[in-house]
């Protein structure tokens, strides 16, 4: 039989083994995670905190793009480098969540001219070119995507989708063309749609032909209300309104503002070449002409110049609005002045 002492000494032990079996565990429970300065009241304090980090995401609408004619030509000019009209602006583009413009042509080497003296088309490498500088989406809802006929159309779809840059309001079948385009960036989805007003019969799609929109304004305010449901920010983009006038007409203001009571969260013009004004309409924005971002119409101080826009939307919200003057040099490309 074991004496008294034996068993005195095998608890002592495994107490002591015990004991610090537990401070080991104490001691991992208590490691404290970054910014932790308490008990448990604080470390529920600190995931609070950290849920309720605002999101705040960037976009950029600027104006009018043509990238044939004389752009081409300086492009060809400069060891045909299809970035040259983006490379006094492209660290300004990107550095937001997303960029939005007004593409005045197709992108193709197909098609037959439809007869006009002013007919854009852009060569195939301008999608690539474009995506680099951080464009997103592309409205082609003008009166210049028709310029080389349908296969000049399918032809842009297939090259911008083929480089990730979503297109709106044109397509090649009417519900291809009328479509909402949806992009989804961080926290926010943004609803895209895209009308002309400024086009011959037959440029708007049908059920089996390629084409534009259509701009028939009940039937954008339907559409408004019905992808407000289903974004958290509607953009519609219109191709309107008189060419190098500097203020948008009455039937602008009030189609604009129709767009806003349907729902639409922001109005984008493009078309006059020039800058017009800016509205803050029922906690919307309209701005009805962007003027100019590359264009070579060399011929006034008004055309040679722009606006973009960055509109800041926290937790899903507009929260800024930022109106940005640019100009265009001699190589027709579009600067941030000093």
């Amino acid at each position: 039989m074991k004496s008294g002492y034996y068993w005195f000494f095998v608890l002592v032990g495994f107490a002591a083994f015990y004991s610090g079996f537990l401070i080991k565990e104490i001691r991992l429970v208590s490691d404290k995670p970054e910014g932790f300065s308490g008990g448990i009241a604080d470390l529920q304090s600190v995931a609070v905190n950290k849920k309720s980090e605002k999101i705040e995401t960037t976009l950029i609408f600027v104006g009018d793009i043509m990238l044939g004619r004389g752009v081409e030509w300086k492009i060809s000019k400069n060891s045909s480098d299809f970035h040259l009209p983006f490379l006094k602006v492209k660290d300004y583009l990107r550095q937001a969540d997303l960029v939005f413009g007004n593409l005045e042509g197709p992108i193709s080497d197909r098609g037959k001219n439809q007869g006009s003296i002013y007919s854009f088309r852009f060569k195939p490498e301008v999608a690539l070119a474009l995506k680099d500088a951080g464009f997103g989406v592309l409205s082609l809802a003008n009166n210049h995507i028709w310029d080389w006929g349908a296969e000049a159309i399918s032809d842009t779809l297939s090259n911008l989708a083929g480089v990730g840059i979503g297109t709106v309001g044109a397509g090649r079948n009417y519900e291809e063309a009328n479509q909402a385009y949806f992009y989804d960036v961080k926290n926010l989805r943004v609803a895209f749609l895209a009308y002309t007003n400024l086009y011959p019969n037959g440029l708007a799609a049908e059920a089996d032909s390629s084409g534009v929109s259509d701009f028939d304004l009940e039937k954008i305010r339907e559409r408004v209300e019905e992808v407000k449901s289903r974004a958290d920010l509607v953009v519609v983009s219109l191709h309107w309104g008189e060419e190098y006038k500097t203020n948008a007409s009455d039937w602008q203001k009030k189609t604009a503002r129709s767009l806003v009571d349907a729902g639409a969260d922001v109005v984008v013009g493009h078309h006059p070449h020039v800058p017009q004004e800016v509205e803050e309409y029922e906690g919307s924005w309209i701005f009805y002409s962007l003027g100019n971002f590359v264009f070579d119409q060399g011929f006034s101080e008004e055309t040679m110049g722009g606006m973009s826009v960055e509109l800041k939307v926290t937790d899903k919200k507009i929260t800024n609005v930022k109106p940005v003057k640019f100009k265009i040099n001699s190589d027709f490309q579009p600067y941030l002045p000093e």
